[in-house]
């Protein structure tokens, strides 16, 4: 009998009981991070980058496709950079740690540890742009950044985190909104095709722009507590850091003129969303495009027919690993099957492949699907077809599941008491009609400390009132309490 040296996967909070500490307990038993000795920062451990690697992979090939290159810009940005764009300091001052001395000597002007890069990359457009020849500019930097946040939590709002930025200069008005649309459609397919996470596109109101734009435009996802996560930005900056910055350029009748800038990111935040979109009270759930591990093999059955099995599973593993796939196999005999199936139900890995002496003999496997939990047996020489198509199944399962949610949990207000009473007592998003002022929407926020997410593109309700005065309405806007 094999030697059981290992204790079954401990209990893990559920949901219901309390997300914050099922979210903590599964990013940590699943291995995704460790906490490091500085404040508010996290070790990244090889699953938690593998997904970031994917989603770099996936994003950065749709940008070259449309024409963006990548480029590094520097870590440290002066201080009197931030100076050229009131709005932009006010908004990131509270955020920013300074660099002060270096060597041993005092610095003569402090330097930030880049929060953002529209400051440096403005400084550095004005030195590139002459002509309209050099227009378009289109650039994408993967980076790290930092925030000093007085809150954090693992993934979603961490001092130090790892995003892209892209930053792109234009000719024309036109030209740079048309680019601001462009990136946020690529968000939108990437996060619902590629994470299977659904989202509401739609436009921040003016409180919650990004600081120094002039419009912002978000996709916004529905975590599994019904809090709102912001998945993706992209911002029209109009002209605003090109006269902070002097970027102009020289037209085609020898004028000279500003340019349109705009930036737009997602960042590691999304390893966040994917978990608390899926996740279950067993552990992760993956959507196969961005899991590390598509497929875990394991063998079973008794020590005298071990041989014979594992020799199967590594053709197995051979077969799948050379047909694309990404598999591992588990052959210990120094733990069970079950609790190797616990283990691997728990990390999320979308297909379990089940191979024992009996399925020798019948030339087949078993599939066990982690987001139904379904199980399959498939011939052993029509796996390569299979396996594919299961894995797609899972995907779009994963999707539509995550949409139905989010649709079971949205709601439409009326009235100032209606949308505290969904608020407090349902878990979910909130469509109400806004009269545009910003003391409405304040009032909300006090009320019951939801903010406004965005006005959508598409509502599923016009509510002709505004939800706190009672005026016409001039948007229908989702509140929701958020991350």
């Amino acid at each position: 009998m094999a030697k059981e040296n290992k204790a079954f996967v401990k209990e893990i909070t559920p949901q219901s009981e309390d997300f914050s500490r099922w979210y903590l307990d599964v990013i940590q038993k699943a291995d995704l991070m460790d906490y490091s000795p500085v404040r508010g920062c996290i070790v990244f451990k090889p699953d938690a980058y593998e997904m970031w690697e994917a989603c770099q992979r996936e994003l950065d090939k749709e940008f070259k496709r449309t024409g963006h290159r990548n480029a590094y810009f520097p870590l440290f940005i002066p201080e009197s950079f931030f100076q050229k764009e009131k709005e932009h300091v006010e908004g990131f001052n509270p955020e920013l740690p300074w660099v002060t001395e270096a060597g041993g000597d005092k610095l003569e002007e402090r330097l930030a540890i880049r929060p953002t890069s529209e400051t440096m990359i403005g400084h550095m457009y004005a030195q590139w742009i002459q002509s309209y020849r050099d227009l378009p500019l289109l650039l994408n930097q993967w980076a790290n950044v930092v925030r000093w946040e007085k809150r954090t939590l693992p993934f979603l709002r961490t001092s130090e985190f790892l995003w892209q930025e892209g930053h792109t200069a234009h000719a024309s008005e036109e030209e740079a909104r048309q680019e601001t649309m462009q990136m946020l459609d690529i968000y939108t397919k990437f996060v619902e095709e590629f994470l299977a996470v659904p989202v509401i596109r739609g436009q921040k109101t003016p409180s919650e722009k990004f600081a120094g734009a002039v419009d912002t435009y978000s996709i916004e996802a529905m975590m599994k507590d019904g809090k709102a996560l912001q998945a993706g930005t992209s911002h029209f900056l109009g002209q605003n850091f090109a006269k902070g910055f002097d970027i102009q350029y020289l037209d085609k009748d020898n004028q000279l003129k500003y340019v349109y800038t705009t930036s737009w990111g997602i960042s590691t935040r999304l390893l966040g969303a994917l978990i608390m979109v899926h996740g279950d009270d067993r552990g992760l759930v993956l959507p196969p495009k961005v899991a590390p591990t598509q497929v875990v093999i394991i063998p079973i059955g008794p020590q005298k027919a071990r041989a014979a099995v594992v020799e199967a599973a590594d053709s197995l593993f051979a077969q799948l690993r050379d047909a694309g796939i990404r598999v591992r196999m588990d052959a210990r005999d120094d733990v069970s099957p079950g609790w190797k199936f616990n283990e691997y139900e728990m990390r999320g890995i979308p297909v379990r492949l089940e191979i024992g002496p009996r399925d020798l003999e019948n030339r087949q496997v078993v599939l066990v699907r982690r987001d139904t939990g379904e199980k399959t047996f498939v011939p052993l020489d029509e796996l390569n077809t299979a396996l594919p198509k299961l894995l797609d199944d899972i995907q779009v399962n994963m999707f539509e599941t995550a949409k139905k949610f989010r649709e079971e949990h949205s709601y439409v207000a009326n009235t100032l008491d209606e949308l505290v009473g969904y608020i407090n007592d349902q878990r979910g998003f909130v469509l109400a009609g806004w009269c545009g002022s910003a003391e409405c929407e304040k009032a909300v926020k006090d009320a019951c400390s939801a903010t406004s997410r965005n006005i959508p593109f598409e509502a599923p309700a016009q509510p002709a009132h505004c939800v706190n005065c009672q005026q016409p309405a001039k948007h229908a806007v989702w509140f929701a309490k958020s991350y």
